[in-house]
């Protein structure tokens, strides 16, 4: 391909993308082989390993269907197909008119490219550090670890490679930054195992933990890990959410040498399960640092951190570095070496960029567009990227209706559902992977093609994390990337990081109306298989709690003898770390951009709304709470609002009514329940005895009130009698006459 990337003709008439997938495979098989001849021996060598296996995880998938009742999506949609007469057919690219590619033109292009210089990567290089190496013999790793890298066919280091591992053999801590692809799982695994096999063997104990932000890569981590260490004594661990709990902490228990990990497992594994902790540990690895101090990681980072033993080595790895990874540079490093083998916006030269304008009026045949494209230009090894959950279920539908095959990965998915659609994925089974953000972070899956942005992402660090899925390791791929009226500006972002190399594709009108038609013929189906995974849910939770139910009934002494499992955070300060965390965000995007799109302002409305269903359904009591915090917020944040001299006026303190309220029966019943357990002797008041003695003799307290009474009324009567009555002018005789 010329170095320029102009594309000859349109890439649904170049015949390499339509040929047969199978053709496809032979010739990907014969280019990896053919550059792999190169750098090896000319000595014949059995075929290498991949270094990522999901096989164990993708094979209880059947298993856990049986054991839960239910059925799995394609086996839904295939019995609708067999029950409709005339299902749906793949588009032939004959009928159409193929789709048109220009160059992107944008009217700031002078602009922008003015002050693309001025964008440098955050960490600079380290002095002295080489990232150059012929082989991994000259890094001086044991044998054991060279042959394991033979075995997975790594002949010649990346350039992180070559520059991170001697300076991780001698314990610093070091920041390390390079592009998508380049081998950071390696060049942070390889000196962590060679320093393990010169551990004290005597002694069993945690010594390295290694946290990822995401589950499949955590699974990822430790199966590369295992594949590097597979000719050592070496033991690794994997403790993720979504998996067997006994089974991880039975593996804890065991002290393995390393432990693969996502932070609120561990935290959970530390805080309640005995006998393990981080007291010898010697080496912190953080992978994809950026993406762990986001809100809802930035928390369990500082708290495990805080767990982990000061003298130790710290290693923190990401692609793109932002402000938060300085300050936890800073948190948690000691005089750290940073190094920088590729500037963090750098794109790789095999990647094809392009975008597809959605006008406003179009926006409704977003999932025509994206049909058309899968059945003509891009049609296998294609990960499609959703931005909501229900939008990657209901395209898994649409295409599996279409004939196309698919999977999807998001999280509404079990754990083992999710591993196995990523390794039905790697094995080509399936032309299509259709995910959230979820995959969008150091998934390496050799083969993929094209990364098409059906959702545009966030900011200009997501959309290098998406588009990093392709064009891994030097081989060649397509970005595509579905862009709204309402995605100008990151669109301005991603044409400024690729200059004049971004392309503009045009898809045929005529192939939009014709997949319009059929989606909305496909209506119908896809409503059918939604409205059966309803009822199947709706089902599969009567059951669950009709089980937890006989469970409380058989077992309840055993359940409530157990120990209440804790955490480092109650719900409150959770909720109030999220919300200020939440706040600075918004206040940061507000500053930056005080102007928000129709579209930004309509999902604000919308969520507003949903906040105030949720608030209506709640119980009366919680409804009430919340009402009366809110306002009891509102008169606070009045009261500290300055007024217009600048002072601030009065503050004024105490609690709500129904708070106190609350306290109140709180502070009863629990002595009450003191009281009855005789941890608290109640002493008795005389105003208590003398109630008891009223309540005892109440005829004689009844009586004594009635002869005061009467005797009240005899003196009022005799002091009336001394009196004379005063003579009345008119005296009425009827009431003589009606007796």
């Amino acid at each position: 391909m010329a170095p320029s990337f102009m594309f000859e003709a349109p890439s649904d008439e170049e015949p390499e993308l339509s040929e047969s997938k199978d053709e496809d495979n032979e010739e990907a098989e014969e280019e990896e082989e053919g550059d792999e001849a190169e750098d090896r021996p000319s000595k014949p060598k059995p075929k290498s390993q991949s270094p990522w296996d999901f096989t164990s995880y993708s094979e209880s998938v059947a298993e856990e269907h049986a054991r839960r009742g239910t059925t799995s999506v394609d086996f839904k949609i295939s019995k609708i197909l067999q029950q409709s007469s005339a299902p749906a057919q793949q588009e032939e690219t004959s009928d159409f008119e193929s789709d048109k590619q220009v160059d992107y033109r944008s009217e700031d292009e002078d602009e922008e490219n003015s002050n693309a210089r001025d964008n440098k990567s955050f960490f600079a290089p380290a002095e002295g550090a080489s990232f150059h190496a012929n082989s991994f013999m000259e890094l001086n790793l044991s044998r054991p670890l060279l042959r394991a890298c033979e075995t997975l066919g790594y002949t010649k280091p990346t350039p992180i490679q070559a520059a991170c591992i001697p300076l991780a053999l001698t314990g610093r801590d070091i920041c390390g930054s390079a592009i998508t692809g380049s081998g950071k799982t390696a060049a942070f695994a390889l000196p962590t195992l060679e320093r393990l096999l010169f551990r004290p063997k005597r002694v069993s104990a945690i010594r390295v933990l290694i946290l990822t932000p995401a589950r499949e890569l955590a699974v990822q981590v430790h199966s590369m890990i295992e594949k590097l260490a597979q000719y050592t004594d070496i033991r690794c661990c994997l403790i993720v959410g979504g998996l067997s709990l006994k089974a991880q902490e039975t593996a804890l228990r065991l002290m393995p040498d390393i432990v693969v990990a996502t932070p609120g497992r561990m935290i959970d594994h530390l805080r309640n399960t005995m006998s393990v902790d981080l007291d010898d540990l010697a080496v912190l690895i953080l992978d994809e640092a950026d993406r762990l101090l986001e809100l809802g990681f930035s928390a369990e980072i500082h708290e495990l951190v805080r767990l982990c033993p000061k003298r130790r080595q710290t290693m923190l790895f990401s692609a793109t570095m932002t402000e938060e990874v300085d300050e936890l540079v800073k948190l948690s490093l000691t005089r750290p070496l940073r190094l920088s083998a590729d500037p963090s916006a750098k794109r790789p030269s095999t990647l094809i960029e392009e975008v597809v304008r959605i006008r406003r009026m179009r926006e409704v045949n977003q999932e025509a567009v994206l049909l058309s494209l899968c059945t003509k230009t891009f049609t296998s090894r294609v990960i499609i990227f959703s931005g909501t959950k229900q939008a990657a279920h209901r395209l898994k539908i649409l295409f599996q209706l279409a004939g196309l095959q698919a999977a999807e990965l998001h999280g509404d998915l079990t754990q083992v559902q999710r591993l196995d659609a990523l390794e039905r994925f790697r094995k080509q089974e399936v032309d299509f992977l259709i995910a959230t953000d979820v995959a969008a972070r150091g998934l390496d899956i050799i083969g993929v093609q094209t990364v098409i942005n059906y959702a545009c992402p966030r900011d200009i660090t997501s959309y290098v994390h998406r588009v990093g899925r392709t064009a891994r390791a030097g081989r060649e791929g397509y970005a595509v990337t579905f862009v709204t009226d309402n995605d100008r500006s990151l669109l301005k972002a991603i044409a400024k990081r690729v200059g004049s190399k971004l392309k503009s594709r045009i898809v045929a009108e005529q192939s939009i109306t014709k997949w319009s038609q059929k989606i909305e013929e496909m209506e119908e189906k896809v409503t059918e298989v939604i409205e059966e995974e309803r009822a199947e849910r709706a089902l599969r939770k009567a059951e669950m709690e009709a089980t937890k139910a006989e469970n409380m009934i058989a077992h309840k002494d055993e359940i409530y003898a157990r120990p209440k499992r804790t955490w480092f955070m109650t719900e409150k300060e959770k909720k109030l770390v999220a919300k200020e965390a939440k706040a600075s965000v918004e206040k940061e995007k507000g500053s930056a951009n005080a102007i928000i799109s129709a579209q930004q302002a309509e999902d604000l409305k919308m969520k507003e709304k949903r906040k105030r269903e949720r608030e209506k359904k709640l119980p009366r009591k919680k409804r009430r709470k919340l009402e009366a915090a809110r306002e009891t917020l509102e008169d606070q944040s009045e009261i500290n609002e300055p007024d217009g001299s600048g002072k601030h006026k009065k503050e004024k303190e105490g609690i709500s009514l129904v708070d106190l309220a609350y306290r109140r029966a709180k502070a009863v019943k629990a002595v009450k329940k003191a009281v009855d357990s005789g941890k608290i002797v109640k002493k008795s008041n005389k105003s208590s005895k003398q109630y008891k003695q009223r309540t005892q003799s109440r005829t004689e307290e009844m009586r004594e009130l009635f002869e005061n009474d009467m005797s009240e009324r005899r003196q009022k009567s005799s002091s009336n009698a001394g009196r004379k009555k005063p003579k009345s002018s008119f005296k009425s005789k009827s009431r003589y006459k009606r007796r």
